[in-house]
């Protein structure tokens, strides 16, 4: 079990710096980067924080996050264990607010596929590392 979550550990941190680097930079792919901006247009429209007067620039929330993905990313797949939780924690809840985002925007169901499918892969990640953590003392 350890062998297959720690795949899922450097698969899932690979994938989440690939999706920062396509949001901070277009030489990847200049396509994706441009529509990757067009969405962060509509997700600044639905900012959770809207409702306590704070709605960042499409932009600037565009480059946050890709950076909050890129080194959590790297993080999740090759840090020490501390950083890999604290990796893990805000990856989930940026995937959280990505699903919550694509909610008040009414998109189609295909469109949450990969959050769905990540947030699952990082709560798996997870509840495996304690499952580790807590086997009982006497036996």
């Amino acid at each position: 079990m350890a062998f297959v979550l720690r795949i899922v550990r450097w698969g899932l941190g690979l994938f989440f710096l690939l999706t920062g680097a396509v949001k901070l930079s277009d030489h990847i792919s200049a396509e994706l980067h441009r529509q990757m901006q067009s969405q962060f247009v509509q997700f600044a429209e639905v900012f959770p924080l809207k409702e306590f007067g704070y709605r960042p620039e499409p932009e600037q929330y565009l480059t946050v996050v890709g950076w909050i993905e890129a080194v959590a990313g790297v993080l999740l797949a090759v840090g020490p264990q501390l950083l890999q939780e604290i990796s893990n924690f805000t990856l989930t809840v940026i995937m959280i607010g990505d699903i919550y985002t694509l909610l008040v925007l009414k998109e189609p169901l295909t469109m949450y596929t990969p959050a769905t499918v990540c947030l699952g892969l990082l709560l798996l990640l997870n509840i495996g590392g304690r499952e580790g953590k807590m086997k009982p003392k006497f036996q």
